[in-house]
């Protein structure tokens, strides 16, 4: 066999990958801490060291099992923080002849990956991760010939070919979908749970990432820092979920509180997009244990959550891949407002985006409601540039890579790609956001008023976004009842107004 070189990227942490089934002197990993990464996106601090962190202890037990490794830190001398330059340089330098990777799930770096195998002198090879449940091309096919993807037939589709929650061809109970079931406000804190959290200090990572001069944004708790650095840690983190979470995660899964940035969400993202677990194991785990407790459990508790990784987070794999790169630069709305400063500091007098982004910048993390009926609301009904949008997004949530962040925010939330992942825009006003949290009852803003003195801005930005965008939306058949009320409002115009004014001032918002 020839002297081989085989590349492990930061979020490919796949131990139980067939490439490691072999153990032969002629194979040597490689695994690179590069600002190539760091910088390509303004990245929260916590995403930064997460990441660190989970490939830092992935190359250690890669080396405990008896695999050579090669692992270039940020500040190893010899870096020269470019995937290509790196690579060049240790094939020169150790003689490798052949260069073996896994396929990227960013298309930025698919891209760069082949422009280098093209350019090398050496033979080279490409693998699939292993991971997910379809490949790249499968929803494409799946889809061919329609112009929305309807995540809802996808979702079936995989119930039926990995049988999870069927009784045969149909599912179980005759329902394929409780999302009726999952929209319950959350009253009593009380029934909340404590998160399992194991803390280590990071301090030496941080100080690393600040010498080398990456600009980073939110808060860390260097001492304290707790997300799951292992698949052990994470496996752990499943079976806490499955015990102490998951008997109330579907009824409350879209609720919003102050109390609690996490409520019965399980955390797991983060150590599902690095690979470090499975999305089946994930499912096959949660349904083995409903199986086990069903007189406790609901099964709107555990096909809300099913539904969420073998659903849409596998459908928004098979979008990113069937409609990159053009995706990346779909503007429906041709919206170009500047992303307010206050997604930056939280620093705004709207209690719900206050939160959302206070704990985006605390944590990391806000889960999928926050994001898509809170911030992305907002910055939908507000007209802000997708390309900021995105920006944020990618940049503020540990999870956040971009074949799932993109497809979230450009699709589903921000409706920028026209209707291809959802069949009308996300947009909300105070009553939803009310109905779902108790977020307004402490707001500087009333959540009743739609003009006026600290009339809420989520009122009169919703009106203001159906009615610029009424050659767009006005014969899609889901909001029809939108513009049958606007055209019947007495004062329209004076709601409108009251819209342009928050839109002129929306820092100060």
């Amino acid at each position: 066999m020839a002297k081989t070189i085989r590349l492990i990227l930061g979020d490919q942490l796949n131990s139980r990958h067939s490439w490691f089934d072999e153990k032969t002197e002629n194979i040597t990993y490689l695994m690179m801490e590069m600002q190539q990464e760091t910088d390509y996106v303004k990245h929260h601090i916590q995403k930064v060291v997460g990441f660190f962190q989970v490939m830092r202890n992935f190359s250690e037990e890669i080396k405990e099992k008896g695999h050579k490794l090669i692992y270039l830190r940020l500040d190893d001398k010899e870096n020269q923080q470019n995937l290509e330059k790196n690579l060049s340089m240790l094939i020169k330098k150790e003689g490798f002849e052949h260069f073996e990777y896994l396929l990227p799930d960013e298309y930025r770096l698919d891209q760069q990956l082949k422009e280098i195998c093209d350019s090398l002198s050496i033979s080279s090879k490409s693998y699939d991760t292993e991971h997910f449940l379809t490949d790249r091309s499968f929803l494409e096919g799946f889809f061919k010939g329609k112009k929305t993807y309807l995540m809802e037939s996808f979702y079936r589709e995989m119930r039926r070919k990995y049988n999870i929650l069927m009784d045969g061809k149909e599912p179980l109970t005759g329902k394929w979908n409780y999302d009726e079931a999952n929209r319950k406000k959350l009253k009593d804190t009380s029934v909340l749970e404590p998160q399992l959290l194991k803390s280590r200090n990071v301090s030496k990572i941080v100080k690393m990432i600040a010498d080398a001069g990456v600009e980073t944004i939110g808060n860390i708790d260097e001492e304290n820092f707790s997300w799951p650095y292992s698949r052990r840690e994470s496996l752990a983190l499943v079976d806490y979920f499955c015990k102490n979470l998951l008997p109330n995660f579907g009824k409350y899964q879209d609720a919003m509180h102050t109390d609690d940035a996490f409520l019965f969400h399980s955390r797991l993202s983060f150590s599902l997009n690095t690979k470090l677990i499975s999305p089946l194991e994930v499912v096959e785990k949660v349904e083995k244990y409903w199986y086990e407790h069903q007189d406790d459990i609901d099964i709107a508790q555990v096909e809300g959550f099913i539904r969420q990784i073998i659903g849409w987070r596998e459908y928004m794999r098979g979008v990113y891949w069937a409609k990159m790169p053009a995706y990346k630069g779909m503007n429906f709305f041709g919206n170009r407002r500047k992303l307010p400063e206050f997604f930056w500091t939280g620093d705004t007098k709207m209690n719900c985006l206050k939160h959302a982004i206070g704990q985006s910048l605390d944590h990391a993390y806000a889960h999928h409601i926050q994001r898509l009926m809170i911030t992305g609301n907002f910055a939908l009904i507000a007209g802000i540039k997708p390309d900021d949008v995105d920006a944020w997004y990618l940049g503020i949530y540990i999870d956040a890579i971009e074949w799932v962040e993109i497809t979230n925010t450009r699709g589903m939330s921000q409706f920028a790609d026209g209707g291809i992942v959802g069949t009308k825009p996300y947009a909300a006003s105070s009553n939803y956001i009310d109905k779902m949290s108790n977020y307004c009852g402490s707001c500087h803003y009333s959540k009743s008023k739609k003009t006026g003195e600290k009339a809420c801005p989520f009122n009169s930005l919703y009106w203001h976004f159906y009615h610029r965008n009424e050659d767009k939306l006005a014969k899609n058949p889901r909001i029809g009842m939108a513009y049958r009320t606007l055209s019947k409002m007495k004062n329209k115009q004076e709601i409108l107004d009251q819209a342009e004014k928050y839109l002129d001032n929306l820092d100060s918002l």
